[in-house]
């Protein structure tokens, strides 16, 4: 298991035993004495007390529903008590910005000299696919040149452990140069805290005259990657791998949500119908 999903069962743990204190004054309940009102409250709790998203609610009740199937195999009980309640994760839009905004973004020049640095590590996000992370514990040792010649970030994702390799194009190579020397060990960037970066990213995207949708934030550039890589025609097979991803099913969301790469798609199909669409228009 990853350090993410260990972090994933204390934090739920931690939820289900305030929620058994306050709803039934007690520290503990046994797996013979849950019912189905028990899970109803508990998603009620996450819901509303706790102002939990409904995706975030399905994070803390799956491992749950996961307990009581294990209780149900080493016989502590018999039946599902839960066996009513259903929940799924809901599909999201992953907020990113188009590539005419990185360019913008690229262009400007910083409101505050403190800024460059935040602004340096959006980039190399936009351009590598990075999180937030990955970026931080990225050392000299994660650069390797590969078997084609060319420089090559290998890696293994913090959230999942599972190996993101990706080849430096000459923007974030630069970046990587520009900074050399700036720490004391063997990490690559001088990163600031996630909150810090956040806010940085806010000023610039205002300085840059960007409008979007939804805020952005640092990790709107991991999205900004998948969705500009694959409307430049990267396939999903490829940049799953790229990403770290443990299935292509989460890749295939970009897929969904990029209207560029349809507007490209149809541009490259279209002239493949022209001979028809002549015939069409001459008969009628």
């Amino acid at each position: 298991r990853s350090q993410s999903t260990y972090n994933k069962y204390i934090t739920v743990y931690n939820h289900l035993t305030t929620f058994i204190k306050e709803r039934y004054h007690r520290d503990d309940m046994a797996f013979r004495e849950l019912t189905s009102d028990f899970i109803r409250e508990f998603d009620f709790y996450l819901r509303y007390d706790l102002q939990s998203t409904h995706n975030t609610v399905w994070v803390y009740t799956m491992p749950v529903l996961a307990l009581v199937e294990l209780a149900i195999k080493k016989g502590l009980i018999r039946d599902n008590p839960f066996q009513d309640y259903e929940i799924n994760m809901e599909e999201t839009d992953r907020g990113y910005i188009l590539k005419e905004d990185v360019e913008k973004l690229m262009m400007c020049v910083p409101p505050h000299p403190r800024y460059e640095l935040v602004k340096d590590l959006f980039i190399f996000s936009c351009f590598t696919g990075l999180a937030y992370a990955d970026i931080k514990k990225l050392t000299r040792n994660n650069i390797q040149s590969f078997f084609d010649g060319h420089q090559w970030i290998i890696s293994r994702r913090k959230k999942s452990d599972i190996a993101s390799n990706v080849r430096l194009m000459e923007i974030p190579k630069r970046i990587i140069e520009k900074y050399q020397g700036t720490t004391r060990n063997e990490f690559i960037f001088p990163v600031p805290t996630n909150a810090t970066c956040n806010t940085h990213i806010g000023k610039l995207i205002e300085k840059a005259e960007i409008i979007t949708e939804q805020k952005v934030t640092f990790h709107t550039a991991r999205h900004t990657f998948g969705t500009m890589f694959l409307t430049e025609g990267v396939p999903l097979e490829s940049l799953s791998k790229m990403m770290g991803h443990k299935n292509i099913s989460t890749t295939q969301i970009y897929a969904k949500i990029t209207s560029q790469k349809i507007s490209k798609d149809m541009d490259l199909v279209t002239p493949k119908f022209k001979a028809m669409e002549e015939a069409f228009l001459a008969a009628i």
